[in-house]
């Protein structure tokens, strides 16, 4: 599931403010966040210097501070060159002190401030220009944060932040605007846009439902039903394209909704019991209500079993509306929505694996057992390496198939028993790497070498291992895949439906079941529980929200979307029935997303000495 990320320069390149060199009117904007204590930071100042001679007066170059934290040292130096407000002795001063001596040192700043003749100044001009160098540190270290930059040097080329590496031919490619950076930039710009996730989804589904009732029509829906067929040797397994999308693909969607699990229940909001409580308690509430509503119009009957549909959440589509919304939304209200879409799908894998499964075959469920405990044994031996993992969870995948259990289940068993690891020793990988390029950067000019050792390449890839858990690795992959590729295709096979009155006439109370408890049962139990909760000092609701707004996640949590319509797929067999669901919940997520917008736009910000809802009850 996609998330936002900061790369964008927070504040625009200023000439009457900013240190610029270049002209104005350059294609090229090169702005560098640095620390005068920055090793590297004064290994990239002949760098720049070179790109700066190569390009003439297609650069501007920008230079703002960054003074490495802790060191009194590189904030006294970024004090130090802002004192003067001659930008030919700012620069000067910047020289010197990123290339005077091999490290910054005390001596350096003697040097510079004598330079500067600051000694001549009076008291009181003094005064005023320590203060505002302070000023102007603070906001270029202000504006380091709100742009990303998490340490030096980082550079912005045209306002966006340059994560690639820093050799001349990937600077160049950045600078130059090449196709091919061009064309990853802006994919990485699309996913790093919250809403972008949830907007691929309804994409996917606006032309699902537009080629259904289009003259292609039958042309699609038969597309789906096309059968895929491995074989080897006299051995073959056929399905049909929709159930290998919806028992296969679909397998990716709930290993990262495993892996999500496993984050926020170690390491997330879900791991202390008072951060938890809230969001457990109004998910629970969310699912109970919406089944009972449920219940109340479809008593029994085939349509019984159609329960489960109103339970679920669609977290792409809720998070996408809140990111939308901005500011607008206390960052503390999107962790509680996200948190409730956790625990609601641990619910909604349950629900599947154990309402919405076929005839069981105990063979393959002990077969399915044997290899849980392989996988098991492999995370208690320590066994980091993903590969294993994979391919037992293949043959887990194909038992769970087999026994009659939802396919889609041997995702989450996976996630479950996909390592972490104790958090790495940074200090002493990045010493090992540095003395690894160092040695390898003395030996660039041997004859014939094309690149680092075999050996320094291996090692070097061994401390990337390191950095990060199988488990967190595992999830940086495949949750782009199943956010921007497995739930867009399903999407796509499972969304398209006749928009025609046959297909309402006679299911009027099986979508008036769905509809009512999406749209109003889950709102109404997820604020039922969430204030039980708090009356009964089980939870506490920060004061960043208040209770409108928490209705007003909870209505977006109506939006089922994804999961409903999964579910629906496995409790309606009928085509017919399962058309009517279908056009339920789209209906549903619709009502429920503009209520939960209109909620939480129009709703005013809470008072932080709000009273809590316990303290008003019991008084």
């Amino acid at each position: 599931m996609a998330t936002g990320t900061r790369n964008r320069l927070n504040r625009s390149v200023d000439a009457r403010y900013d240190h610029v060199l270049g002209p104005p009117g350059a294609p090229i904007t090169l702005v560098e966040y640095g620390s005068y204590a920055c090793p590297h930071c004064r290994a990239a100042n002949d760098r720049i210097a070179n790109v700066r001679d190569d390009l003439g007066d297609r650069l501007r170059y920008v230079f703002r501070h960054k003074p490495i934290p802790d060191n009194d040292l590189a904030r006294r130096a970024a004090e130090l060159v802002e004192r003067t407000t001659d930008p030919i002795r700012f620069w000067d001063a910047h020289m010197e002190l990123m290339s005077r001596s091999k490290t910054l040192t005390e001596e350096d700043l003697v040097v510079v401030a004598e330079k500067l003749d600051l000694e001549h100044q009076t008291p009181e001009d003094s005064e005023r220009s320590e203060l505002r160098a302070k000023k102007r540190v603070d906001a270029d270290i202000n504006s380091a944060q709100a742009s990303g930059v998490l340490f030096t040097p980082t550079f912005f080329i045209n306002g966006r932040r340059y994560d690639g590496a820093w050799d001349e031919s990937s600077f160049s490619d950045a600078m130059f605007g090449r196709l091919g950076h061009r064309v990853a930039a802006a994919a990485v710009d699309f996913v790093s846009w919250g809403p972008s996730a949830g907007l691929l989804l309804l994409l996917a589904t606006v032309l699902a439902v537009f080629l259904t009732n289009s003259e292609m029509g039958p042309e699609f829906l038969s597309l789906w039903q096309q059968k895929l067929t491995l074989s080897l040797g006299g051995a073959s397994f056929g399905m049909s394209l929709l159930h290998w999308i919806n028992d296969g693909l679909l397998t990716i969607f709930f290993l990262v909704v495993g892996l999500e699990i496993k984050r926020e229940f170690t390491v997330g909001h879900l791991a202390g019991r008072k951060s938890a409580a809230l969001p457990i308690a109004a998910a629970l509430g969310g699912m109970i209500m919406p089944a009972l509503i449920y219940a109340l119009f479809v008593p029994s009957g085939p349509w019984v079993h159609g329960w489960g549909v109103p339970i679920a959440t669609d977290t792409a589509f809720a998070v996408a509306l809140i990111f939308m919304m901005g500011q607008r939304v206390p960052i503390e209200l999107r962790i509680f929505l996200t948190a409730a879409a956790i625990v609601d799908d641990i619910a909604a894998i349950v629900v599947v694996a154990v309402f919405y499964s076929g005839e069981l075959s105990f063979e393959y469920m002990a077969a399915a057992v044997v290899l849980t405990g392989g996988l098991a044994l492999l995370s208690w031996a320590r066994i980091y390496r993903v590969f294993p993992y994979m391919i037992i969870g293949l043959g887990l995948w194909i038992c769970v198939l087999a026994s009659g259990l939802h396919p889609t289940l041997a995702g989450v068993v996976l996630a479950l028993f996909i390592p972490t690891r104790p958090p790495p020793n940074l200090k002493a990988l990045m010493a090992q790497a540095d003395s690894i390029m160092a040695n390898e950067a003395q030996r660039n000019k041997e004859a014939l070498r094309h690149g680092p050792s075999t050996m320094a390449m291996r090692t070097l890839e061994a401390i990337h291992d390191r950095l990060e858990s199988p488990a967190d690795r595992l999830l940086r992959h495949a949750g782009m895949r199943s956010s921007y590729l497995v739930l867009p295709i399903f999407a796509l096979a499972n969304a398209g439906v006749p928009l025609s009155m046959n297909v309402i006439t006679g299911h009027e109370t099986l979508m008036l079941a769905i509809i009512s408890g999406l749209v109003i049962g889950k709102p109404v139990g997820m604020l039922s529980a969430a204030a039980l909760a708090v009356c009964a000092g089980l939870a506490v609701k920060p004061a960043a929200y208040s209770w409108r707004q928490l209705a007003g996640a909870g209505a977006l949590a109506g939006i089922g979307f994804t999961m409903s319509l999964f579910i629906a797929g496995q409790a309606f067999p009928v085509q017919a029935d399962f058309a009517a669901a279908k056009i339920a919940v789209f209906a549903a997520s619709i009502l429920a997303a503009t209520i939960g917008m209109a909620l939480l736009i129009t709703a005013p910000k809470p008072d932080i000495e709000e009273v809590d809802v316990s303290t008003a009850v019991k008084s």
